[in-house]
């Protein structure tokens, strides 16, 4: 708490030091959001403006660390929103042309590997859900520190980790299928 008093009345060196402390954590997180590495720069600069400009409505009810990755994910949701709606309008203005629609539809269609299928999965998940499943089943968040992150109690991460790994597991049984057999 003393860095980030240290931080509000303008230390460089504290704001510094602040900010190598949580970079890489920001960054990994926001990348498993985004799934791009130019998306994830963009928005963990974006998590540290932000939380830079607001350093001093901090409470320290929570650690630092899970304060930032609220915003992180709130900034990542947020662009990653932003993103959909201009490519959807990119699709919309027919960026491909009618001699490439039909040849692409009738080219036979390769089933993708396990690996493209589970991020391709994760990504189609709503919101609250993919936050949950990145948060603890990759970047290993507890149910504490998720909950703090994104104002839900840990039971409610829990139930949303299930339900998701349920979705997860409903969205992959063709491909586990065809893997079996």
């Amino acid at each position: 708490m003393q860095l980030v008093e240290r931080a509000c009345s303008g230390d460089p060196a504290a704001t510094r030091e602040l900010y190598d402390a949580n970079v890489d954590r920001v960054y990994r997180l926001t990348y498993r959001l985004a799934g791009d590495e130019e998306l994830a720069r963009e928005y963990t600069q974006d998590t540290f403006v932000r939380a830079f400009q607001r350093l001093d409505q901090f409470r320290g009810d929570a650690a630092l660390s899970t304060w930032l990755h609220s915003i992180a994910v709130s900034v990542a949701f947020n662009g990653l929103r932003k993103v959909k709606r201009v490519r959807s309008r990119e699709l919309a203005m027919g960026d491909m042309g009618p001699m490439e629609a039909t040849h692409a539809s009738s080219l036979p269609r390769a089933e993708p590997d396990l690996k493209e299928r589970l991020h391709q999965a994760i990504d189609d998940l709503p919101e609250m859900y993919r936050a949950v499943v990145v948060m603890h089943d990759v970047e290993g968040y507890t149910h504490q520190e998720i909950g703090g992150a994104l104002g839900v109690a840990a039971g409610t991460s829990k139930a949303r980790l299930f339900r998701a790994r349920q979705m997860l597991r409903e969205a992959l049984a063709d491909f586990a299928e065809e893997y079996m057999a």
